[in-house]
């Protein structure tokens, strides 16, 4: 484990916090094969993820954005190899068993904005700021936008890109990228709030839900219901789903 990323464990939480605040937690491909090694064995010993950034930012993205390696360029074939790493770790977001709460504070861009929509629930302090710069670095930013795809809708998604623009929590929660706004000096509170509420469900309905989640919702509609119909009677039929006594 790299000091650039910093784990600690809460309760059922997984607290998982990117810790390179001198240069706002600017992602290296290392930082993101450990995130993906990570969430992917988070649900072995944990209930809830909870990803954070260390300092004022969440993340400003990747620390090679707009920079070319000195030397003789990969060909087709090794870059994609090398882009491997971010579309797996944007996978292990989706692939995770448990919920992944994303919690922004200050900055998230690129890199950044792509794993913030990418959790589960994304709670993000009222001054957060979100953008897609990679047109302007002359990168076509199909990366960020496959991790955005099942998140934004087709207006908004091509705005972010092609615009390039900065855009507020409220943009972001309109967007779909972010589930709920606070004020900064409440959003710790929400998440420990959230958390808990999240543990009032038994297990089974927690894994049930993240598994249609990430399923179900790219499904045709009859084949959604379908799904929907299955799983639901396979979780309640568990004997963790039966009511409590008094209830």
């Amino acid at each position: 484990m790299s000091s650039e990323i910093l784990t600690a464990r809460k309760g059922p939480v997984l607290e998982v916090t990117l810790n390179r605040p001198s240069i706002g937690n600017a992602a290296s491909d290392g930082m993101a094969i450990e995130l993906a090694q990570l969430l992917l064995s988070a649900g072995e010993s944990a209930e809830i993820v909870v990803l954070r950034g260390a300092g004022d930012d969440f993340c400003v993205g990747r620390e090679s954005m707009g920079k070319r390696p000195p030397g003789v360029q990969p060909d087709a074939l090794q870059l994609r190899k090398r882009n491997d790493v971010i579309f797996n770790c944007y996978g292990a977001f989706r692939r995770c068993e448990i919920p992944i709460i994303g919690v922004v504070k200050g900055r998230a861009l690129g890199f950044g904005c792509a794993i913030a929509a990418v959790c589960d629930i994304t709670l993000a302090a009222d001054n957060a700021k979100f953008q897609v710069p990679e047109m302007a670095h002359n990168i076509m930013p199909t990366m960020v936008m496959s991790a955005l795809v099942d998140r934004v809708p087709r207006k908004a998604m091509t705005y972010f890109v092609w615009s390039t623009t900065v855009f507020s929590a409220a943009r972001a929660r309109e967007a779909g990228i972010v589930s709920e706004i606070h004020p900064a000096a409440e959003l710790d509170a929400a998440v420990e709030a959230l958390c808990a509420q999240i543990m009032k469900a038994p297990r089974p309905a927690r894994v049930g839900c993240k598994d249609y989640a990430r399923t179900g919702l790219d499904m045709d509609t009859a084949s959604a219901v379908d799904y929907a119909r299955s799983i639901h009677a396979v979780i309640n039929s568990s004997g963790d789903m039966m009511p409590k006594p008094g209830h």
